[in-house]
């Protein structure tokens, strides 16, 4: 099948007196924000490049469809399809989810405590029916504190703008005007009569606070907070104890708050601190005191208690550790759970107030897992909590856990219906020494029958930004893959915070490389360890782990049998460069800002995967974006894809898959999220000769 090519219109850029051509700088429309919202604005020379890319990866996988349904199968298979979620109560219902073996989205229920009748109030699949829409986006889905009112956000298109609806659950009636170009999230006010929630500017940023009377269709919404500070995005949410809205404002790594009381009839929020830089924080509110989950002389967080924010004296309730990231707090009227994560690992204390006594909770023998808790009802006056782990071999399960006499119920675990022997698998959790001597965490799930003898294909995943970390939990999808002799290894990278804010700090800004090294010596590790090698390992990554797949593909090719990369960040540059995207100005703390600082822009371009694909082998590549996509749009992998098909120089595949109705997290629906893992495994198969 003819290759496709993309029209090369070269335009010459500039900045920092240093100039550059871009061949396909071209495709990247004025309006693209626009194009996100309606496809039929998209240039038609762009929209027939795609279709032409789409084509050619479906010629050239269809040898692979077989194996694609087998995948699908297998997946949907490890599913239980007709689950129910475990109930939570609030003073009149108990509320849980359940979803059906015909039916890609959920569906909410509830029942009156002591009553066995059973009402729904919402269908995920009868919703979207009745809007006849591809697109179906869920983004929030809240019950009014009186147990009346259904709000829930919707998303059509996969561009993340949602609109917010209010419904009578009873009449089934929307009683309100609906609210459009929002972030999706609800809040009710404690007397019902308000929701609160946040408007969308036009480059897809949050920087409102609007409270809206429920019943009103006609007047303007009343705004309550607004962020002057383009970099910065708010939220709003209701204290643990319901005293208090918090209103947050930040950006990746600099926050402030501001309050108000649950019970003012017109909200004023005040201001809790004044924003630093560098400076985290988050304070909620429990029985008369308030406490502050920060970072301020604590680089890895502490928490603080203080006894009032109008006249605030905070001193340590959680003291800092080093390489220790302290987590928030859940509250009990008689208890304080709180998480710690050190070296890729959560662990969850339990503190006793009344006698201020702390313990670490354990519920497993397993060395790598994790754990979890959530509250079994709104009431807190109780020593009931949900605890649940999984770990890569161990499927979920989930107790109910008695704090004060340590008893604890199975009450759901996992089921994987096409069967599932944990002891099939191997987990090892190591350390390894990157460039600079950091030891790195790597956790291998394996299958016991799979060599160590550098025979073995090896799937390498990772993230590495944002301080999001990567956790080494279950996953019944990635057992397709370790059944048929590929060994699933995590690197947790710098740039996460798997060992707290250090961690993170090292893997950002001008220290940005040490991500890719770190992930390159994963991958050497591997090798000379003959957990696999050379030319045998499939690189995995999205989104920003997409610029770590772009990054390291163009370092060290040799190393890779296949890239697998989805929605990536790859022309990071243009990006960064483009203060009118929506999340560039938000992350000048996490990459830089090229255009303002000729030290981040030489940073940036040394590595940006685009601007840095040079004339030479690349191994198979499977790249896929979502033409919806707000947060890394689709241009980015098309111009990285025509100018990797003008510069390689092997026969190995080079596939550009676009969702033209989809969004940053790929398709909506059950059915839609196991077809594109089918279609990354089964290239994933393909290229290793396993089909």
């Amino acid at each position: 099948m003819k290759v496709p090519y993309l029209k090369k219109k070269p335009e010459i850029k500039s900045c920092h007196n240093i100039e550059w051509e871009d061949n396909y700088s071209w495709i990247h429309q004025k309006n693209i924000l626009e194009v996100l919202k309606d496809k039929t604005k998209l240039n038609p020379e762009v929209e027939k490049y795609l279709e032409e890319e789409n084509s050619y990866a479906e010629y050239h996988l269809k040898d692979t469809k077989k194996l694609q349904k087998q995948l699908f199968d297998e997946i949907k298979g490890r599913i239980k399809l007709d689950d129910e979620s475990l109930p939570y109560k609030d003073h009149t219902y108990e509320y849980w989810t359940k979803t059906t073996v015909e039916g890609n989205y959920s569906i909410k229920l509830r029942k009156k405590i002591g009553s066995s009748e059973i009402e729904e109030i919402w269908n995920g699949d009868k919703e979207k029916e009745k809007l006849k829409t591809e697109y179906f986006g869920v983004g929030d889905l809240e019950v009014s504190n009186n147990d009346k009112y259904l709000g829930y956000s919707l998303d059509t298109m996969g561009s993340e703008y949602y609109t917010i609806f209010i419904r009578d659950i009873k009449t089934k009636k929307t009683i309100s005007k609906k609210i459009t170009e929002t972030s999706g999230s609800i809040n009710f006010s404690l007397d019902d009569k308000y929701i609160f929630y946040s408007k969308l500017d036009e480059n897809h940023r949050a920087r409102k606070i609007y409270r809206h009377e429920i019943g009103n269709y006609k007047d303007d919404d009343e705004l309550i907070f607004e962020e002057k500070t383009e970099a910065f995005t708010v939220s709003i949410g209701l204290s643990s104890d319901e005293k208090y809205y918090f209103i947050n404002t930040s950006d990746h790594n600099t926050s402030e708050q501001y309050y108000f009381s649950s019970k003012e009839k017109k909200p004023i929020p005040k201001l809790i601190m004044k924003r630093e830089k560098g400076i985290l924080y988050s304070i909620n509110s429990w029985n008369g005191k308030f406490y502050n989950h920060t970072n301020k002389n604590a680089e890895d967080f502490k928490i603080d208690i203080s006894e009032s924010l109008e006249n605030q004296n905070w001193k340590t309730f959680i003291p800092a550790k080093d390489e220790v990231l302290i987590g928030g707090c859940t509250f009990l009227q008689n208890w304080i759970i709180r998480s710690e994560t050190s070296n890729a690992l959560d662990k969850l204390f339990v503190r006793n107030i009344s006698n201020n006594t702390e313990e670490e909770l354990i519920f497993s023998d397993e060395k790598i897992y994790v754990p979890g808790v959530s509250l079994i009802q709104k009431n807190r006056n109780t020593d009931d909590v949900y605890l649940g782990y999984s770990s890569p071999k161990t499927p979920s399960r989930v107790y109910k856990y008695n704090l004060l006499n340590k008893s604890k119920k199975l009450v759901k675990e996992q089921e994987i219906p096409s069967g599932h022997d944990k002891d099939n698998y191997i987990v090892e959790r190591i350390e390894f020494k990157s460039h600079d001597g950091r030891l790195v965490p790597l956790t291998i799930t394996r299958h016991k029958k799979t060599k160590i003898d550098g025979s073995a294909k090896l799937l390498l995943y990772g993230y590495g930004s944002y301080g999001n970390s990567i956790s080494p939990s279950f996953s019944s999808t990635r057992l397709s893959l370790i059944n048929r002799d590929i060994i699933w290894a995590t690197a947790h990278i710098r740039g996460g915070m798997e060992k707290g804010m250090k961690w993170w700090k090292e893997g950002k800004l001008i220290n940005k490389k040490n991500t890719f090294e770190d992930y390159i010596y994963a991958a050497r590790y591997l090798i000379e360890n003959n957990y696999t090698s050379k030319g045998k390992i499939i690189g995995m990554g999205g989104s920003a782990g997409g610029l770590l797949m772009g990054a390291v593909v163009n370092q060290s090719p040799e190393l890779f049998l296949g890239i697998i990369m989805a929605v990536p960040f790859v022309d990071s540059l243009t990006t960064n460069l483009d203060h009118s995207l929506p999340l560039t100005v938000g992350e000048f703390d996490e990459f830089g800002n090229a255009k303002d600082n000729k030290e981040h822009f030489d940073y940036i371009f040394s590595y940006a995967p685009y601007n840095n694909i040079k004339k030479m082998d690349y191994p198979h590549m499977l790249i896929t974006t979502s033409l919806s996509d707000n947060r890394v749009l689709f241009d980015e992998p098309a111009k990285f894809t025509a100018k990797l098909r003008q510069y390689k120089t092997d026969n190995n595949l080079l596939l550009l898959k676009t969702e033209m109705n989809a969004g940053h997290g790929g398709k909506s629906g059950r059915d839609g999220a196991i077809e594109e893992i089918a279609i990354d495994y089964a290239f994933a198969l393909k290229i290793s000769n396993k089909i």
